[in-house]
């Protein structure tokens, strides 16, 4: 079966230290049960990520290999935050926190060779604007934390010639469910689109035929 012609993938995380149920994850199945609302041409895939440098790079590798989408979401927790943050850039270097097996990357580098920074082709702070706009509160964020969600940020952004996106979520509250964080990744999603279908630079990756659809701020990840 050859991927849909247009798809966006969306990612969250497993647990990891004391979020044995990670809002990430639980935030991201909510919006595939509302799917992308105003852009209904658009397939919606999600995949879960394990808080593993080599095994979620693997698999990030595989998303934009097998599937070519649109845009990548990677979505994470902050256990910290109090709203949702947008993360602009993902960074090479200072990766020094141990993932749940224990391994840190060689040097603390995501990517020998690689530049320092690479930013998404979505312009967060004018994301946070028009996401505001439709009363879901953000903030504009230009360091992901250094841990497993922004060394993949930074892969997926390298893998897809910076058509990728990472979303600090708040842990699961009383106030915050999933259900309205489910919600509000849903605006975010919508308005990237938005952005997409008005500027010249934030093209769709290039489809390759033939590939097999698989059905499917304290230490942020």
């Amino acid at each position: 079966m050859e991927p849909p012609s247009s798809c966006v993938v969306v990612t969250g995380f497993g647990p990891f230290r004391q979020h044995l149920v990670n809002s990430s994850w639980e935030a991201v199945k909510e919006l595939s049960k509302l799917g992308l609302g105003t852009h209904p041409q658009l397939k919606l895939l999600i995949f879960q990520l394990p808080v593993d440098y080599r095994e979620a790079a693997r698999r990030v590798a595989s998303i934009w290999e097998d599937f070519h989408p649109q845009l990548a979401v990677h979505v994470g927790v902050d256990s910290s935050a109090k709203v949702i943050f947008l993360e602009q850039c993902g960074k090479n270097r200072g990766y020094r926190d141990a993932d749940i097996r224990g391994f840190r990357p060689e040097a603390g580098v995501c990517l020998t060779g690689g530049p320092d920074v690479i930013a998404s082709v979505v312009n967060m702070k004018a994301l946070c604007k028009r996401v505001m706009a439709e009363g879901v509160e953000v903030a504009f964020s230009g360091d992901a934390g250094r841990y497993v969600c922004d060394y993949i940020y930074y892969l997926s952004l390298h893998h897809g010639n910076g058509h990728a996106a990472l979303v600090h979520v708040t842990p699961l509250s009383r106030g915050l469910p999933a259900s309205l964080l489910g919600k509000a990744l849903q605006v975010i999603l919508q308005k990237m689109l938005e952005e997409n279908e008005e500027s010249p630079s934030f093209k769709p990756s290039p489809q390759k035929s033939g590939s097999t659809l698989i059905a499917a701020k304290g230490n942020p990840l």
